[in-house]
């Protein structure tokens, strides 16, 4: 029998993506062996110690087995860790050092939202991509210079190694397992069982783009702060390095280096959230909001939009603006 092993790392961890993903997997081999007559995969939760406390004490897990009890598995399951990403490091380097022998042992290895801290630390995915939190990403990229970070999509797949988004759209990439290791049919029943949209490919919509202020380029940061002050405005690039007098050229380079986007993007980023926040709290119509952020040209507008957020602004609008969702309600005669 192949074996699905989902870690317990030590230290304050998410709770939810180990239950859900034991439960989800657990559910998808009972549905084989209800299908086919035989058991498939034999799930465990395996950690450093016996028993591991969350919320302050008030819930707990205690894995099934040590991972040295764990000889061979074919699926390792990195569940989501708290915000103290350098001291989970710290705690759990022989879990690391596992992962890592497993892992060239023949291995398939998936991390949930902020495990990808955990999983990068093995070094196993330098020069590959990772998804993680999109509110983590940034500070993801300074810790892991040398890892492509994906903070749109919600799952990434290469070479054996799963990543994915934040949060509880973990539920979506063990959605996305039982797929790989069952099959389609019985990712389709986990999916309807448990209510997961099947098939979902960004974590966009979620983003709140804030900026990546974490670096120490003043001349950038004011550029950043200029063109989040002129939201409005239809920003030139070669002006705006002009104003700082910085050459094109050089510009692009130093922006890109601070903020991980070029100047264009950044601006277009910049722009599609206030259009977001636009949309969800007022009931402007699209063309309103689009001159709003600086654009003329409506299919330009709808093409960056869906490029950032995956969907199209009406799409976004009818989703997220209260006054559209109470409309809706309202012809659904839910009132």
């Amino acid at each position: 029998m192949k074996n699905i092993t989902i870690l317990v790392p030590d230290g304050e961890n998410n709770l939810s993506s180990i239950v859900g993903a034991y439960k989800i997997l657990k559910r998808a081999n009972s549905y084989w062996e209800e299908k086919y007559k035989k058991t498939l995969y034999h799930i465990q939760l395996a950690g450093l110690s016996g028993q591991v406390d969350f919320h302050e004490g008030l819930f707990s897990v205690k894995p099934h087995v040590h991972i040295s009890a764990v000889s061979k598995t074919n699926l390792i399951v990195i569940p989501s860790l708290n915000h103290q990403y350098e001291q989970a490091i710290a705690k759990n380097q022989p879990l690391i050092e596992w992962i890592s022998a497993q892992y060239r042992g023949g291995a398939e290895v998936a991390s949930i939202c902020t495990g990808a801290f955990l999983l990068a630390s093995s070094g196993l995915i330098n020069g590959k991509t990772c998804s993680t939190h999109w509110a983590f990403a940034d500070r993801f990229k300074t810790m892991f210079p040398e890892i492509d970070v994906q903070k749109d999509k919600l799952i990434t797949d290469e070479n054996g190694i799963y990543t994915n988004g934040g949060a509880y759209s973990f539920l979506n990439l063990i959605i996305y397992l039982v797929e790989k290791y069952f099959d389609r049919q019985t990712a389709i029943f986990c999916s309807k069982v448990f209510q997961i949209d099947i098939d979902r490919e960004t974590q966009s919509p979620f983003i709140i783009f804030a900026g990546q202020k974490s670096h120490e380029d003043e001349v950038i940061r004011q550029a950043q702060a200029y063109i989040e002050e002129n939201v409005e405005n239809k920003i030139s690039i070669v002006e705006l390095a002009s104003k700082f007098a910085v050459g094109r050229r050089n510009f692009d380079r130093r922006f890109i280096k601070a903020t991980g986007n070029t100047p264009t993007e950044y601006a277009q980023r910049v722009k599609m959230e206030a259009a977001k926040k636009s949309f969800e709290t007022n009931s402007k119509n699209i063309k309103e909001v689009m001159y709003e952020t600086g654009y003329s040209d409506m299919k330009a507008f709808r093409e960056v939009f869906r490029k950032i957020t995956g969907i199209s602004p009406l799409e976004y609008r009818s989703k997220y603006n209260s006054h559209a969702y109470q409309d809706k309600r309202k012809q659904l005669n839910l009132e």
